[in-house]
């Protein structure tokens, strides 16, 4: 018998190491699910707000309260599934356990205790039970701050926010842009934007939960004041920016009186209010560019006195001139 080399065994042994590689990385290779293309048209969408499994946590530490409807199913056992209206006390009659009282348990804990009360009946050996409240009765959303009709609104199924802010009656026009949200399961806070953009808006659509709290603060104000057309406070309603001459415009622009040379721009700093000196004259004819206004700015635009008597002595001289014109013309003679 001719023995095989030590060299041809070497040869052998790399030749298989290498064969086996290879099916291995075409079988992973074959397991593996390549990412689709995205379809034409789509848009890749983030979530700022709650994603489906914190959603599906936050709703299971809900409880649930006297008056609730909720809806019991039992896994291949269509008898036993039903809508169940809880009394003032909290109790529900199921079938075949009869009443139970469920308020103040999350959904999971209902289902676990359902369960357990069919096992220690004898009913069914290993029952698959899940409960979902359909109807929240007692615990509701408060909607707070700027919106028509503030106060508590029902949380009926899965409601978000545009439903509830519907519900109100719509945010009036000095509301911001953002929307706080508070959550009851576990006191954290949630920031909205709130735009008029309606892709924007059904984006950060967040769904609430009973107990919420849904607050709509007041934008941010700017002042115009001094010899302007309507002086007052305005609302930063452009998502809270605002600039100089959009603020002017706004207030219904100068009038013949104003002094543009002595405009003055106060913001409030760490250590009070700072007096900016404004060549409002200049940014009206493009010479200079405009400013961005900040949330409680005050733009101060003084009347000239000069122009103020001009403006007192011209009425008066047409009037004198106009009843000189009118007077009768006599003639002396000697």
């Amino acid at each position: 018998m001719k023995l095989i080399s030590p060299r041809l065994i070497f040869r052998l042994s790399l030749l298989l190491t290498m064969t086996v590689a290879c099916l291995a990385g075409a079988r992973g290779g074959a397991g593996q699910t390549q990412p689709s293309p995205p379809a034409a048209g789509s848009r890749n969408v983030t979530r700022t707000a709650d994603g489906p499994a914190e959603g599906a946590a936050r709703e299971a530490r809900v409880k649930i309260g006297p008056g609730d409807l909720i809806e019991v199913n039992v896994f291949d056992e269509p008898q036993l599934t039903q809508v169940v209206r809880l009394n003032d006390l909290g109790d529900g009659t199921l079938n075949l356990i009869g009443s139970l009282h469920l308020a103040g348990l999350t959904t999971d804990q209902a289902r676990v205790l359902i369960a357990g009360k069919l096992r220690e009946g004898n009913y069914l050996l290993s029952p698959q039970v899940s409960v979902l409240i359909r109807e929240y009765s007692t615990q509701g959303v408060s909607v707070l701050g700027e919106v028509k009709n503030p106060g508590v609104y029902g949380v009926v199924g899965g409601q978000h926010l545009l439903d509830v802010l519907a519900a109100a009656g719509g945010t009036t026009p000095q509301a911001g842009g953002e929307i706080t949200i508070q959550r009851s399961a576990d006191g954290s806070s949630l920031t909205v934007p709130l735009s008029k953009d309606p892709h924007q808006s059904l984006s950060s659509n967040v769904q609430l939960y009973p107990g919420d709290k849904v607050i709509v603060p007041r934008a941010a104000l700017v002042y115009v004041l001094g010899d302007v057309g309507r002086p007052g406070g305005f609302v930063m309603e452009n998502d809270g920016r605002i600039t100089l001459l959009q603020a002017l415009a706004m207030a219904g622009g100068t009038t013949h009186t104003s002094s543009m040379n002595g405009s003055r721009l106060l913001r409030k700093g760490p250590a009070g209010y700072m007096d900016i000196h404004v060549e409002l004259n200049k940014m009206l004819k493009g010479l200079e560019g405009d400013v961005q206004l900040q949330a409680g700015d005050i733009l101060y635009i003084p009347g000239s006195a000069m122009k103020s008597a001009f403006a007192r002595a011209v009425p008066a001289v047409l009037a004198a001139t106009s009843g000189a014109a009118g007077a009768a013309v006599y003639r002396v003679t000697f």
